[in-house]
């Protein structure tokens, strides 16, 4: 079994996300013997935002770690995903993975019926980190669009583990960590 651990925040030894994250790859190999865990950090290796240049594939560099990250997601088995939220939204860095991933043919295809994702039978597990109260609001734009994109591409088992209000005070981070480290699902193995 493969897993894919990504994270996306900006913010080092001080991520919500990056300590949640890890702690769930963590589970997965814990609970499962034999899990090849590969990891993705955004951050301290960003993937480039696609540009006019990256569609006309104008550049071999840039269309190889294309290929090579579309097929990282393609061979994983559960996609482990670090997504703070940054003004109300994911960091441009997971948008451009996911721009990478999104890709017509490989892992969505347009038919009579409308969309259908290719890239089924995979799980999810979103580790949400916000420094306000998001989740059921107006302004929770971040686990909407991901959910929506991941069925998009045919991943639909998706969880979130969530740490919410961490920006409050010392006290609401260590208890929304708590409580997120409290809700890590147990890994199950997949079927085949």
């Amino acid at each position: 079994m493969k897993l894919l651990h990504i994270d996306s925040s900006a913010l080092g030894a001080n991520s919500v996300t990056r300590e949640l994250s890890a702690a769930v790859a963590a589970r997965w190999q814990d609970d499962l013997p034999g899990v090849v865990v590969d990891h993705l950090d955004l951050d301290a290796d960003p993937i480039p935002h696609l540009t006019g240049r990256s569609l006309a594939k104008d550049d071999p560099a840039e269309n190889d770690r294309s290929e090579r990250i579309l097929q990282q997601f393609l061979q994983a088995d559960v996609i482990v995903i670090g997504a703070p939220m940054y003004n109300f939204g994911i960091p441009s860095t997971l948008k451009a993975w996911i721009d990478r991933i999104a890709v017509a043919g490989k892992t969505f295809r347009y038919t009579a019926e409308g969309p259908e994702g290719l890239a089924k039978g995979k799980k999810a597990i979103i580790v949400s980190g916000r420094g306000g109260l998001h989740s059921g609001q107006p302004s929770d734009f971040q686990e909407t669009y991901l959910r929506h994109v991941l069925g998009f591409v045919g991943v639909t088992d998706v969880e979130f583990v969530r740490a919410e209000g961490v920006s409050y005070s010392p006290q609401h981070r260590a208890d929304a960590l708590a409580a997120a480290h409290a809700s890590i699902p147990r890994p199950q193995r997949l079927a085949a």
